[in-house]
């Protein structure tokens, strides 16, 4: 049984793996004029929720009941196995844009190094043998299944990490004051609340059946973003 700290743990951004360093798309954002102020920066952050924020929560908590479903015994860990790379091959084909398919990734790889000290005796070894590394929501339900929490917390931290990365990188890139930031996360907290439970509810579905929300303008400024030169954030 996992502790709150547990949750408060891997929810936090200071949690090695390297969500700091990316802005979940709103630099671009920012630079195309489209995110100026707090308001737009509220219909950015609700936005990236009902897309990024529900499909990402849903594979994490996806991956979360494959790991649970099953023990360390051969064969179902090649069933578990089996699993993951289904759902490695569905949030592929869900990632439009291969800058953001690589970034998922490289996310996925840093939280897996983190995992690996933690929970060594995670099934990490079950995850696809992608030369990229498997994506970041697959790691996150293996690694919050071997904290012991619950299919819920595991969209909740996935779901949440879509907001606060891209709300902090706000503060940096338009100056806005941080209180009213806070305030601003704070009146998404039932929206987060409600996307996690919807993606939980989602997992039980064969992973072709999980949420496919789209976001093609992020997908087009992921594209420019990674050919920028100079930038403050990785994505």
């Amino acid at each position: 049984m996992a502790t709150p700290s547990l949750l408060l743990l891997l929810a936090d951004g200071r949690f090695p793996a390297g969500a700091h360093a990316h802005s979940g798309g709103l630099e671009a954002a920012v630079a195309a004029g489209r995110v100026t102020d707090l308001a737009s920066l509220e219909a950015f952050l609700a936005g990236r929720l009902a897309t990024a924020g529900l499909v990402g929560a849903a594979f994490a908590a996806a991956a979360h009941r494959a790991a649970v479903a099953t023990t360390a015994d051969p064969a179902e860990s090649e069933a578990r196995s089996g699993a993951l790379a289904r759902l490695d091959a569905e949030l592929d084909a869900r990632t439009a844009a291969p800058a953001l398919r690589a970034v998922s990734r490289r996310q996925g790889r840093a939280l897996l190094r983190a995992g690996r000290t933690i929970w060594p005796d995670a099934p990490f070894a079950d995850l696809p043998a992608s030369p990229g590394g498997a994506h970041q929501p697959l790691v996150l339900g293996l690694l919050c299944a071997a904290a012991g929490l619950s299919r819920v917390e595991t969209a909740t931290i996935a779901a949440y990490g879509t907001l606060t990365g891209a709300a902090s990188a706000g503060v940096r890139l338009l100056g806005l004051d941080p209180y009213q930031v806070q305030a601003l996360l704070v009146g998404l907290a039932d929206a987060c609340d409600g996307a996690a439970a919807e993606a939980a509810r989602a997992a039980d579905d064969p992973p072709e059946r999980l949420p496919a929300a789209a976001a093609p303008l992020a997908d087009i400024h992921a594209e420019i973003h990674a050919t920028w030169e100079v930038r403050l954030f990785a994505s």
